[in-house]
């Protein structure tokens, strides 16, 4: 089982969350954005996880209580360098403003993260639509409201392949 966090910044009107862009090393032509997140350690709790592997991933800092959902639970159905993947996935938000920057070393990052993340960035929904690669989850594409206007009650999504 996998926890990913969904991490979204509010500034005045508008609301961008941040996106790593990665491929398949075995299909390098496959370039594709994600949310950062990855599995439990031990008995670590799904929030646990989310906010250590953003740190990890992105370099962004948070402490548990400041996570918003999780917003969206999922298990995705996936293929990654050759190998079937099914992970459940919990999908929290947070604002940037309560995070602490951090420099992220590529140590954090394990030897297939090194092999297969391109890049980490922030996008708007448009930019994102507009970019053109594969989405995980793709539901990002779609109406954000879900988790701008949260009401508290998570939205399990299902089994989804992708």
């Amino acid at each position: 089982m996998a926890d990913f966090t969904a991490w979204a910044r509010a500034c005045s009107s508008w609301i961008v969350p941040v996106m790593m862009r990665g491929h398949d090393p075995h299909q390098p032509a496959r370039s594709f954005w994600f949310t950062p997140g990855g599995g439990r350690e031990g008995d670590e709790t799904p929030r646990a996880a989310a906010v250590r592997e953003l740190a990890e991933e992105t370099g962004w800092v948070l402490e548990e209580r400041e996570l918003v959902g999780p917003v969206w639970v999922r298990t995705a159905v996936f293929d990654f360098a050759s190998m079937p993947y099914s992970q459940t996935e919990d999908i929290f938000v947070a604002d940037l403003a309560d995070a602490e920057r951090r420099d992220r070393a590529d140590a954090a990052w394990t030897p297939q993260e090194q092999e297969a993340l391109d890049e980490v960035t922030w996008f708007t929904r448009a930019e994102l639509i507009s970019d053109g690669r594969e989405v995980f989850p793709l539901t990002l594409l779609d109406d954000w409201s879900a988790f701008l206007e949260w009401d508290g009650e998570t939205v399990h999504m299902g089994e989804v392949d992708e």
